[in-house]
């Protein structure tokens, strides 16, 4: 499938904004991805409510409540953290880092010290100050949290330096630190006050942030209602006066609550069936995303059989992922050889020396093993499980005998925990590699996440990591992206995201307009979305 006119200015402008982090110039300080201009030729406005449904999945669960720095579930809860607590730095529709509550950066000591100005006058919804003392407490806060989506920076220190200075010391260069935000729970600063007074717990229950809403109830795992924050920062914003998130069963659930006006938004819909039935209903937008993530097989390196390289290679062999995508999705994926997507920096589709389907050579590798039995789980997506069904066929075919799973977040998470998984299909990807649910994640030796132990790959991702010259980056990432491949490390297939559906009437960016996903979902920014429905 041929890159876009929009995916080709994405990645321009996606290169741009780490040139200006590369020339060390301040972040602009407008912040922000709002506006009073219009959006799709009509003009934003102000009222109403919105119902918004979850459940793709990767999102409609927070069983330990919206505490930034305890809530397990991490960047899969992306937008009810955003609506209560809003964002240091956003993800903008054309693809580049801005500042929101943070009003700018900039880079000293070669990149080892980063200085985060806050933006001044702004308070949490309880009254207190939102300054460098609460955004600081927060990130050292965050840096110990045990959220997957916590920060993962080189630290020596996090300090205010003066009411709205934050100043990051680091060890070594880091150079995706400010794009990491977007993707970890140091971006949702909570009140200092309000945790201090209320405890970790309770204040999980009823958060306070400074965000463009504000929490009316919450019931765990079911439903977020918020209200609009009227001292938010930004003038004439939020749009709407209440905004509730549901929990629902899945696509479907979703498509018949939607059909039904129980809900008048649905993010992240996978099911390809569905997706076509809401584009020819009249009552629907339908906006598909711009894939960061692609999905790949990880392997559990450290226990039989992927501790044998043949059984590992075994599986390339096996694997017609070019049949998987034109049979199962009709070709509407773009493949992909490595851990970047289409919306992302770095795309790589094609890699050197990359082991492709050979169903001989699969084959006769399952008959030097003496067979190969193996377990495969995935997360609990619709378009994951189609696909390990079917690699549960192809793999047959070379001899693999092959049992599968589907897990909820929670319970996947606690998969990778015990250690004793054997394969998983996961994504593997983000906006820049380096963070998020990005290749470290998958496949370095720190992450809990990851099955592949090798001292060589941990160097060539952090050399990758820690240089400011974006085509150094690149030829990292290339290097990287061949060693997986030589080493029989994890098969990449298609470049995935969902597709958000709203009922016409419905506006805003990375809802209605095609914005970069992280995961599967793109960085909603909630105090744009507006509605001129009655509803």
């Amino acid at each position: 499938m041929p890159m876009s006119q929009l995916q080709r200015s994405i990645r321009r402008l996606s290169i741009a904004a780490w040139s200006a982090l590369v020339a060390l110039v301040l972040a602009a300080c407008g912040g922000g991805t709002g506006s009073n201009s219009a959006v799709n030729g009509t003009t934003p406005q102000r009222g109403g409510s919105l119902t918004v449904l979850e459940g793709s999945g990767f999102a409609g669960a927070w069983p330990t409540g919206l505490d930034p720095a305890t809530n397990t579930n991490g960047a899969a809860n992306q937008s009810y953290m955003e609506s209560i607590y809003g964002q240091l730095f956003e993800l903008d529709e054309h693809g580049k880092i801005v500042p929101d509550l943070a009003s700018g950066y900039q880079l000293e000591d070669g990149g080892k010290t980063v200085i985060i100005k806050i933006r001044p006058g702004v308070k949490f919804t309880d009254g207190t100050p939102f300054d460098a003392q609460a955004v600081a407490w927060n990130i050292n806060r965050d840096l110990q949290s045990p959220c997957t989506c916590r920060p993962t920076w080189p630290v020596t220190s996090v300090t205010a330096t003066d009411p709205y200075t934050v100043t990051i010391k680091l060890s070594r260069v880091f150079a995706p630190i400010i794009s990491s935000f977007i993707d970890s729970n140091a971006n949702w600063i909570a009140s200092p006050t309000a945790v201090q007074k209320m405890g970790e717990k309770q204040f999980a229950l009823t958060p306070v942030g400074a965000g463009p809403f504000k929490v009316v109830s919450d019931t765990l795992s079911s439903v977020l209602v918020l209200e609009r924050n009227p001292d938010y920062w930004q003038k004439g914003h939020p749009y709407l006066d209440r905004l509730t998130f549901k929990s629902v069963g899945g696509d479907e659930a979703a498509y018949e609550a939607m059909q039904a006006g129980e809900g008048q938004a649905y993010e992240g819909m996978s099911t390809l069936s569905l997706i076509q039935q809401a584009k020819s209903n009249p009552k629907f937008v339908v906006t598909n995303q711009l894939s960061t993530s692609p999905y790949d097989i990880q392997f559990n390196t450290a226990i039989p059989p992927f501790n044998d390289i043949r059984a590992r290679e075994a599986i390339y062999y096996a694997t017609n992922v070019e049949e998987i995508n034109r049979a199962i999705f009709q070709g509407q994926f773009q493949l992909t050889q490595s851990f970047t997507g289409p919306g992302g920096l770095f795309y790589m589709p094609k890699i050197k020396g990359y082991p492709t389907y050979n169903l001989a050579k699969a084959k006769a590798l399952v008959q030097q093993l003496g067979g190969l039995t193996v377990h495969l789980g995935t997360i609990n997506v619709l378009v994951a499980q189609e696909t390990i069904q079917a690699l549960q066929t192809q793999w047959a075919k070379a001899g693999i005998k092959t049992t599968i799973d589907s897990y909820d977040l929670a319970a996947l998470i606690s998969q990778f925990q015990s250690g004793k998984w054997q394969a998983m299909l996961q994504t593997a990807g983000a906006f820049d590699p380096a963070v998020g649910v990005g290749v470290g994640f998958r496949f370095s030796s720190q992450s809990p996440f990851s099955g592949v132990h090798d001292p060589h790959l941990d160097d060539l991702l952090n050399q990758a990591a820690s240089t400011l010259d974006m085509n150094v980056r690149a030829k990292y990432y290339r290097e990287a992206a061949e060693y997986i491949a030589q080493k029989f490390y994890g098969p990449f297939f298609f470049a995935f995201s969902g597709a958000n559906v709203a009922l016409k009437g419905v506006h805003g960016p990375g809802l209605t307009t095609a914005m970069p996903a992280l995961v599967v979902n793109p960085d909603i920014p909630w105090e744009d979305v507006w509605t001129n429905r009655s509803s």
